[in-house]
């Protein structure tokens, strides 16, 4: 059955960062909140973890997720960067988007697009990823949690525990963030390519 941690969404308790950090190092699935809405979270190297992700949102192998980062240092690690993507990205994070980029050989083959070699990422603006983050020291694999069947993602941190109790090992509460998904921005062209228009500002990406 899962934990359940009511969590403050402005200063989140250090003690339950700590627990949550702890839970994905040793193989869990979480639900936490971000900037647009409530998502699924794993360690990036932990195939069964992944698999477990997958089962939840009934999505196969060509369904890619995102690594959540704490800031640019750590995206570069990841997905290769050049001085105009910096600009843009250093403009529009910390918020509500997931940029496409090529990956580096830091990002394991099976969570790259399996044809272009790109990795989703974001950098989220929410206190509690952001605590979450800090304290793993490393980035989440990361799906917006909305699950098979539904329209819409899930909202409340209650029904979430009830319809997901023996399918993931920890729901943070963070109370509403919201249904409204990133925009999700592809930077592997000369020109940024808006794909999904969700919460973040398409304005950046205007030409």
């Amino acid at each position: 059955m899962a934990q359940y941690f009511a969590i403050h969404p402005d200063n989140p308790q250090p003690r339950l960062i700590r627990q949550a950090a702890e839970i994905v190092r040793k193989g869990g699935i979480i639900v936490y909140p971000t900037d647009s809405c409530y998502a699924l979270g794993c360690h990036l190297g932990d195939k069964t973890a992944v698999e477990r992700m997958r089962a939840i949102r009934q999505v196969g192998p060509r369904h890619h997720f995102a690594l959540v980062c704490r800031d640019l240092a750590e995206i570069a690690v990841y997905a290769r960067v050049d001085n105009q993507q910096f600009r843009l990205l250093k403009a529009t994070t910390p918020g509500s988007y997931t940029f496409i980029l090529q990956a580096t050989r830091e990002v394991p083959r099976r969570l790259q697009h399996p044809r272009r070699k790109t990795i989703g990422l974001r950098i989220p603006d929410h206190k509690v990823v952001r605590a979450l983050l800090a304290e793993l020291g490393e980035p989440l694999l990361s799906s917006t949690l909305l699950l098979p069947g539904d329209k819409e993602p899930l909202n409340d941190a209650r029904e979430i525990r009830r319809r997901l109790e023996h399918q993931v090992d920890l729901v943070l509460d963070g109370g509403s963030c919201g249904i409204e998904p990133t925009t999700v921005v592809h930077l592997t062209s000369e020109t940024p390519v808006v794909t999904r228009t969700g919460k973040g500002s398409v304005a950046p990406f205007a030409l």
